[in-house]
Protein backbone atom coordinates (compact mmCIF):
# COMPACT_ATOMS: atom_id res chain seq x y z
CA UNK A 1 0.00 0.00 0.00
CA UNK A 2 2.82 2.40 -0.75
CA UNK A 3 1.63 5.92 -1.43
CA UNK A 4 3.50 8.51 -3.46
CA UNK A 5 5.57 10.20 -0.73
CA UNK A 6 5.26 13.74 -2.10
CA UNK A 7 1.48 13.41 -2.18
CA UNK A 8 1.37 11.71 1.22
CA UNK A 9 3.43 14.43 2.86
CA UNK A 10 1.33 17.15 1.27
CA UNK A 11 -1.85 15.50 2.52
CA UNK A 12 -0.28 15.05 5.93
CA UNK A 13 0.72 18.68 6.20
CA UNK A 14 -2.67 19.93 5.13
CA UNK A 15 -4.63 17.56 7.37
CA UNK A 16 -2.42 18.23 10.38
CA UNK A 17 -3.08 21.93 10.03
CA UNK A 18 0.51 22.96 9.41
CA UNK A 19 -0.66 25.63 7.01
CA UNK A 20 -3.18 27.10 9.40
CA UNK A 21 -0.56 29.44 10.84
CA UNK A 22 -0.87 31.60 7.74
CA UNK A 23 -4.58 32.26 8.25
CA UNK A 24 -6.49 33.98 11.03
CA UNK A 25 -9.98 32.65 11.76
CA UNK A 26 -12.65 34.84 10.22
CA UNK A 27 -14.34 37.04 12.79
CA UNK A 28 -17.81 35.97 11.72
CA UNK A 29 -16.99 32.33 12.46
CA UNK A 30 -16.09 33.03 16.06
CA UNK A 31 -18.29 33.16 19.10
CA UNK A 32 -18.92 36.69 20.39
CA UNK A 33 -16.30 37.85 22.89
CA UNK A 34 -18.85 38.28 25.64
CA UNK A 35 -20.12 34.73 25.16
CA UNK A 36 -16.65 33.19 25.21
CA UNK A 37 -15.93 34.86 28.54
CA UNK A 38 -19.25 34.10 30.24
CA UNK A 39 -18.14 30.97 32.05
CA UNK A 40 -14.74 32.41 32.95
CA UNK A 41 -16.52 35.12 34.90
CA UNK A 42 -17.49 32.49 37.47
CA UNK A 43 -13.90 32.56 38.62
CA UNK A 44 -12.71 35.97 39.79
CA UNK A 45 -9.09 34.99 39.43
CA UNK A 46 -9.53 33.67 35.90
CA UNK A 47 -11.50 36.70 34.79
CA UNK A 48 -8.95 39.07 36.23
CA UNK A 49 -6.16 37.19 34.49
CA UNK A 50 -7.95 37.02 31.15
CA UNK A 51 -8.75 40.70 31.02
CA UNK A 52 -5.74 42.23 32.74
CA UNK A 53 -4.46 43.59 29.46
CA UNK A 54 -7.62 45.68 29.01
CA UNK A 55 -7.21 47.37 32.37
CA UNK A 56 -4.45 49.60 31.12
CA UNK A 57 -1.79 48.13 33.43
CA UNK A 58 1.60 48.14 31.77
CA UNK A 59 3.58 44.91 31.86
CA UNK A 60 7.10 45.38 33.18
CA UNK A 61 9.56 42.88 31.76
CA UNK A 62 11.85 41.14 34.22
CA UNK A 63 15.58 41.57 33.79
CA UNK A 64 16.93 38.17 32.75
CA UNK A 65 20.70 37.92 32.53
CA UNK A 66 22.36 35.85 29.81
CA UNK A 67 23.60 33.42 32.47
CA UNK A 68 20.13 33.01 34.00
CA UNK A 69 18.63 32.43 30.56
CA UNK A 70 21.30 29.85 29.76
CA UNK A 71 20.67 28.05 33.06
CA UNK A 72 16.92 28.01 32.48
CA UNK A 73 17.15 26.75 28.88
CA UNK A 74 19.60 24.03 29.93
CA UNK A 75 17.06 22.99 32.56
CA UNK A 76 14.30 22.93 29.94
CA UNK A 77 16.35 20.71 27.64
CA UNK A 78 17.62 18.28 30.29
CA UNK A 79 14.66 18.11 32.65
CA UNK A 80 11.61 18.69 30.42
CA UNK A 81 12.24 18.16 26.69
CA UNK A 82 14.55 15.14 26.59
CA UNK A 83 12.65 13.25 29.33
CA UNK A 84 9.39 13.82 27.41
CA UNK A 85 10.74 12.07 24.32
CA UNK A 86 12.44 9.41 26.44
CA UNK A 87 9.18 8.58 28.19
CA UNK A 88 7.29 8.30 24.89
CA UNK A 89 9.98 5.96 23.53
CA UNK A 90 9.87 3.90 26.73
CA UNK A 91 6.07 3.51 26.54
CA UNK A 92 6.29 2.47 22.89
CA UNK A 93 8.91 -0.14 23.81
CA UNK A 94 6.63 -1.47 26.55
CA UNK A 95 3.74 -1.76 24.09
CA UNK A 96 6.02 -3.59 21.65
CA UNK A 97 7.16 -6.05 24.33
CA UNK A 98 3.59 -6.63 25.47
CA UNK A 99 2.42 -7.25 21.91
CA UNK A 100 5.18 -9.79 21.33
CA UNK A 101 4.17 -11.57 24.53
CA UNK A 102 0.43 -11.67 23.93
CA UNK A 103 0.58 -12.24 20.18
CA UNK A 104 2.49 -15.51 20.39
CA UNK A 105 -0.84 -17.20 19.82
CA UNK A 106 -3.61 -15.36 17.95
CA UNK A 107 -6.38 -14.41 18.25
CA UNK A 108 -5.82 -12.00 21.15
CA UNK A 109 -8.86 -10.84 23.10
CA UNK A 110 -10.19 -10.33 26.63
CA UNK A 111 -7.71 -9.34 29.33
CA UNK A 112 -4.73 -9.58 26.99
CA UNK A 113 -6.28 -7.19 24.48
CA UNK A 114 -7.27 -4.86 27.32
CA UNK A 115 -3.67 -4.86 28.57
CA UNK A 116 -2.50 -3.78 25.12
CA UNK A 117 -5.13 -1.05 25.02
CA UNK A 118 -4.17 0.19 28.47
CA UNK A 119 -0.52 0.44 27.45
CA UNK A 120 -1.47 2.19 24.21
CA UNK A 121 -3.28 4.85 26.24
CA UNK A 122 -0.19 5.41 28.40
CA UNK A 123 1.84 5.77 25.20
CA UNK A 124 -0.69 8.17 23.67
CA UNK A 125 -0.60 10.34 26.79
CA UNK A 126 3.20 10.34 26.79
CA UNK A 127 3.28 11.56 23.20
CA UNK A 128 0.57 14.15 23.93
CA UNK A 129 2.99 15.62 26.46
CA UNK A 130 5.92 15.58 24.04
CA UNK A 131 3.89 17.48 21.44
CA UNK A 132 4.50 20.70 23.40
CA UNK A 133 7.91 20.77 21.67
CA UNK A 134 6.72 22.36 18.45
CA UNK A 135 10.19 22.84 16.96
CA UNK A 136 13.36 20.83 16.51
CA UNK A 137 13.96 17.43 14.89
CA UNK A 138 10.41 16.09 15.28
CA UNK A 139 8.81 18.87 13.26
CA UNK A 140 11.78 19.71 11.01
CA UNK A 141 11.76 16.17 9.61
CA UNK A 142 7.95 15.91 9.80
CA UNK A 143 8.40 12.84 11.98
CA UNK A 144 5.64 14.23 14.18
CA UNK A 145 3.15 13.31 11.44
CA UNK A 146 4.43 9.73 11.38
CA UNK A 147 4.01 9.63 15.15
CA UNK A 148 0.61 11.32 15.34
CA UNK A 149 -1.26 11.92 12.10
CA UNK A 150 -3.87 14.30 13.46
CA UNK A 151 -6.32 15.80 12.70
CA UNK A 152 -7.41 13.06 10.32
CA UNK A 153 -10.37 14.95 8.90
CA UNK A 154 -10.97 12.51 6.05
CA UNK A 155 -10.80 9.31 8.09
CA UNK A 156 -7.75 8.12 6.18
CA UNK A 157 -6.24 6.23 9.12
CA UNK A 158 -9.22 3.89 9.46
CA UNK A 159 -9.21 2.74 5.85
CA UNK A 160 -5.44 2.96 5.44
CA UNK A 161 -4.58 0.67 8.34
CA UNK A 162 -7.23 -1.89 7.34
CA UNK A 163 -5.98 -1.94 3.75
CA UNK A 164 -2.34 -2.22 4.81
CA UNK A 165 -3.00 -5.16 7.14
CA UNK A 166 -5.02 -6.95 4.46
CA UNK A 167 -2.28 -6.44 1.88
CA UNK A 168 0.62 -7.27 4.23
CA UNK A 169 -0.46 -9.90 6.80
CA UNK A 170 3.19 -10.46 7.80
CA UNK A 171 4.19 -6.81 7.93
CA UNK A 172 7.61 -5.97 9.39
CA UNK A 173 8.76 -2.76 11.07
CA UNK A 174 11.18 -2.11 8.20
CA UNK A 175 8.37 -2.38 5.64
CA UNK A 176 6.09 -0.16 7.68
CA UNK A 177 8.74 2.55 7.96
CA UNK A 178 8.51 3.06 4.20
CA UNK A 179 4.74 3.50 4.21
CA UNK A 180 2.75 6.72 4.46
CA UNK A 181 2.36 8.65 7.71
CA UNK A 182 -1.33 7.79 7.51
CA UNK A 183 -0.79 4.17 8.58
CA UNK A 184 1.81 4.68 11.30
CA UNK A 185 2.26 5.86 14.85
CA UNK A 186 -0.19 6.40 17.68
CA UNK A 187 -3.39 6.70 15.56
CA UNK A 188 -2.56 3.59 13.52
CA UNK A 189 -2.05 1.57 16.69
CA UNK A 190 -5.28 2.94 18.11
CA UNK A 191 -7.15 1.83 15.02
CA UNK A 192 -5.74 -1.70 15.17
CA UNK A 193 -6.32 -2.11 18.91
CA UNK A 194 -9.72 -0.52 19.33
CA UNK A 195 -11.54 -1.16 16.07
CA UNK A 196 -11.84 -4.90 16.73
CA UNK A 197 -12.94 -7.16 19.58
CA UNK A 198 -9.88 -9.35 18.99
CA UNK A 199 -6.61 -9.31 17.07
CA UNK A 200 -5.88 -11.94 14.46
CA UNK A 201 -2.35 -12.87 13.36
CA UNK A 202 -2.14 -10.12 10.72
CA UNK A 203 -3.33 -7.44 13.14
CA UNK A 204 -0.84 -8.71 15.71
CA UNK A 205 1.95 -8.39 13.16
CA UNK A 206 0.89 -4.79 12.54
CA UNK A 207 0.86 -3.87 16.25
CA UNK A 208 4.30 -5.41 16.77
CA UNK A 209 5.74 -3.66 13.72
CA UNK A 210 4.05 -0.30 14.31
CA UNK A 211 5.21 -0.10 17.93
CA UNK A 212 8.76 -1.02 16.90
CA UNK A 213 8.86 1.57 14.10
CA UNK A 214 7.42 4.18 16.45
CA UNK A 215 10.07 3.45 19.09
CA UNK A 216 12.80 3.92 16.50
CA UNK A 217 11.46 7.34 15.47
CA UNK A 218 11.09 8.49 19.07
CA UNK A 219 14.58 7.34 20.03
CA UNK A 220 16.07 9.13 17.02
CA UNK A 221 14.41 12.37 18.12
CA UNK A 222 15.57 11.90 21.72
CA UNK A 223 19.14 11.22 20.56
CA UNK A 224 19.09 14.31 18.32
CA UNK A 225 18.05 16.46 21.28
CA UNK A 226 20.70 14.94 23.51
CA UNK A 227 23.38 15.75 20.95
CA UNK A 228 22.10 19.12 19.75
CA UNK A 229 20.19 20.78 22.61
CA UNK A 230 22.62 23.72 22.67
CA UNK A 231 21.81 24.56 19.08
CA UNK A 232 18.11 23.62 19.13
CA UNK A 233 17.36 25.90 22.10
CA UNK A 234 20.09 28.44 21.23
CA UNK A 235 21.56 27.89 24.69
CA UNK A 236 24.96 29.12 23.58
CA UNK A 237 23.51 32.35 22.14
CA UNK A 238 21.85 33.86 25.22
CA UNK A 239 24.36 36.71 25.35
CA UNK A 240 23.26 37.86 21.90
CA UNK A 241 19.57 36.99 21.59
CA UNK A 242 16.43 35.57 23.20
CA UNK A 243 15.96 33.02 20.44
CA UNK A 244 15.73 30.08 22.81
CA UNK A 245 13.16 31.71 25.09
CA UNK A 246 11.11 32.76 22.08
CA UNK A 247 11.11 29.25 20.63
CA UNK A 248 10.19 27.58 23.90
CA UNK A 249 7.35 29.80 25.06
CA UNK A 250 5.84 30.21 21.60
CA UNK A 251 5.92 26.42 21.36
CA UNK A 252 3.89 26.19 24.57
CA UNK A 253 1.50 28.84 23.27
CA UNK A 254 1.13 26.86 20.04
CA UNK A 255 0.22 23.76 22.05
CA UNK A 256 -2.67 25.55 23.76
CA UNK A 257 -3.90 27.13 20.55
CA UNK A 258 -3.70 23.91 18.54
CA UNK A 259 -5.38 21.92 21.30
CA UNK A 260 -8.12 24.53 21.63
CA UNK A 261 -8.78 24.62 17.89
CA UNK A 262 -8.09 21.13 16.49
CA UNK A 263 -8.90 19.02 19.54
CA UNK A 264 -11.80 20.94 21.12
CA UNK A 265 -13.44 23.64 19.02
CA UNK A 266 -13.52 22.07 15.56
CA UNK A 267 -14.49 18.46 16.40
CA UNK A 268 -17.17 19.63 18.86
CA UNK A 269 -18.44 22.37 16.56
CA UNK A 270 -18.33 25.06 19.25
CA UNK A 271 -17.75 28.13 17.06
CA UNK A 272 -18.66 26.74 13.66
CA UNK A 273 -19.54 23.61 11.74
CA UNK A 274 -18.10 20.43 13.28
CA UNK A 275 -14.92 19.30 11.54
CA UNK A 276 -12.72 16.27 12.14
CA UNK A 277 -12.78 14.24 15.34
CA UNK A 278 -11.63 14.39 18.94
CA UNK A 279 -8.21 12.92 19.79
CA UNK A 280 -8.36 9.21 20.60
CA UNK A 281 -11.91 9.16 19.24
CA UNK A 282 -11.90 5.44 18.37
CA UNK A 283 -10.72 4.62 21.89
CA UNK A 284 -13.19 7.17 23.32
CA UNK A 285 -10.40 8.54 25.50
CA UNK A 286 -10.23 12.18 24.45
CA UNK A 287 -10.25 13.40 28.05
CA UNK A 288 -7.04 11.48 28.81
CA UNK A 289 -5.23 13.10 25.87
CA UNK A 290 -6.35 16.64 26.71
CA UNK A 291 -5.48 16.04 30.35
CA UNK A 292 -1.96 14.94 29.37
CA UNK A 293 -1.49 18.16 27.42
CA UNK A 294 -2.74 20.25 30.33
CA UNK A 295 -0.41 18.37 32.69
CA UNK A 296 2.49 19.18 30.38
CA UNK A 297 1.55 22.85 30.33
CA UNK A 298 1.24 22.84 34.09
CA UNK A 299 4.68 21.28 34.48
CA UNK A 300 6.28 23.81 32.13
CA UNK A 301 4.44 26.96 33.22
CA UNK A 302 4.54 26.40 36.98
CA UNK A 303 8.10 25.11 36.91
CA UNK A 304 10.01 26.38 39.99
CA UNK A 305 12.92 27.69 37.90
CA UNK A 306 10.54 29.74 35.73
CA UNK A 307 8.56 30.89 38.76
CA UNK A 308 11.79 32.17 40.33
CA UNK A 309 12.55 34.16 37.18
CA UNK A 310 9.07 35.66 37.11
CA UNK A 311 9.32 36.55 40.79
CA UNK A 312 12.71 38.21 40.47
CA UNK A 313 11.08 41.65 40.52
CA UNK A 314 8.92 40.69 43.53
CA UNK A 315 5.87 40.36 41.26
CA UNK A 316 4.30 36.89 41.34
CA UNK A 317 0.94 37.76 39.80
CA UNK A 318 1.68 36.23 36.39
CA UNK A 319 2.76 32.91 37.92
CA UNK A 320 -0.29 32.94 40.20
CA UNK A 321 -2.64 33.67 37.29
CA UNK A 322 -1.17 30.82 35.24
CA UNK A 323 -1.40 28.39 38.13
CA UNK A 324 -5.03 29.33 38.84
CA UNK A 325 -6.11 29.11 35.20
CA UNK A 326 -4.44 25.74 34.68
CA UNK A 327 -5.95 24.39 37.91
CA UNK A 328 -9.43 25.58 36.89
CA UNK A 329 -9.18 23.85 33.50
CA UNK A 330 -7.79 20.65 35.03
CA UNK A 331 -10.52 20.53 37.68
CA UNK A 332 -13.26 20.97 35.10
CA UNK A 333 -11.75 18.31 32.83
CA UNK A 334 -11.65 15.80 35.70
CA UNK A 335 -15.42 16.17 36.03
CA UNK A 336 -16.09 15.48 32.34
CA UNK A 337 -16.70 12.03 30.76
CA UNK A 338 -13.82 10.06 29.25
CA UNK A 339 -15.25 10.83 25.83
CA UNK A 340 -15.60 14.62 25.73
CA UNK A 341 -18.22 14.32 23.01
CA UNK A 342 -20.56 12.88 25.65
CA UNK A 343 -20.38 16.07 27.75
CA UNK A 344 -23.14 18.65 27.42
CA UNK A 345 -22.47 21.68 25.22
CA UNK A 346 -22.28 24.08 28.15
CA UNK A 347 -19.47 22.09 29.76
CA UNK A 348 -17.65 21.72 26.44
CA UNK A 349 -17.88 25.49 26.00
CA UNK A 350 -16.62 26.02 29.54
CA UNK A 351 -13.51 23.96 28.80
CA UNK A 352 -12.96 25.98 25.62
CA UNK A 353 -13.27 29.20 27.61
CA UNK A 354 -10.75 28.03 30.19
CA UNK A 355 -8.26 27.35 27.38
CA UNK A 356 -8.96 30.83 26.03
CA UNK A 357 -8.08 32.25 29.45
CA UNK A 358 -4.79 30.31 29.51
CA UNK A 359 -3.98 31.51 26.00
CA UNK A 360 -4.54 35.13 26.95
CA UNK A 361 -2.39 34.93 30.06
CA UNK A 362 0.49 33.45 28.04
CA UNK A 363 0.13 36.02 25.26
CA UNK A 364 -0.65 39.15 27.21
CA UNK A 365 1.13 38.59 30.51
CA UNK A 366 3.75 35.82 30.49
CA UNK A 367 5.42 36.56 27.17
CA UNK A 368 5.60 40.36 27.74
CA UNK A 369 6.90 39.78 31.29
CA UNK A 370 9.72 37.68 29.85
CA UNK A 371 10.52 40.45 27.37
CA UNK A 372 9.87 38.32 24.30
CA UNK A 373 7.24 38.39 21.56
CA UNK A 374 4.35 36.28 20.37
CA UNK A 375 5.47 34.39 17.26
CA UNK A 376 4.06 34.98 13.79
CA UNK A 377 2.39 31.54 13.79
CA UNK A 378 -0.02 32.35 16.62
CA UNK A 379 -3.44 31.22 15.40
CA UNK A 380 -5.75 31.78 18.32
CA UNK A 381 -7.10 35.12 17.15
CA UNK A 382 -8.45 36.05 20.58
Amino acid sequence: MKINHALAMALSALSAGLLISCVKPADDNKAPEADSQKVAQDSAASTSAAEKDSSGDKITAVDISAETEKTYLTHVANDIVIPAYADAAKQSDLLHDLAQKHCQQAPVSGDELQALRDQWLVLAQAWAGAEMINFGPATASMSNLYINYYPDERGLVHSGVADLIAANPKLTAEQLANESAIVQGVPGLEEALYANDSLDAAQCAYVISASSALSTRLKDIEKNWQQNANNLLAIDKTADSDQGLNQWFNSLLSLVETMKSNAIDQPLGLTGKAKGHLPAATAEQSRAIINAKLATLNEALTDPVLTAILGSNNENEVADNLSTALADATTLLAQMPEDLEAADKATQQELYDHLTTITRIIKRQLIPTLGIRVGFNSTDGD
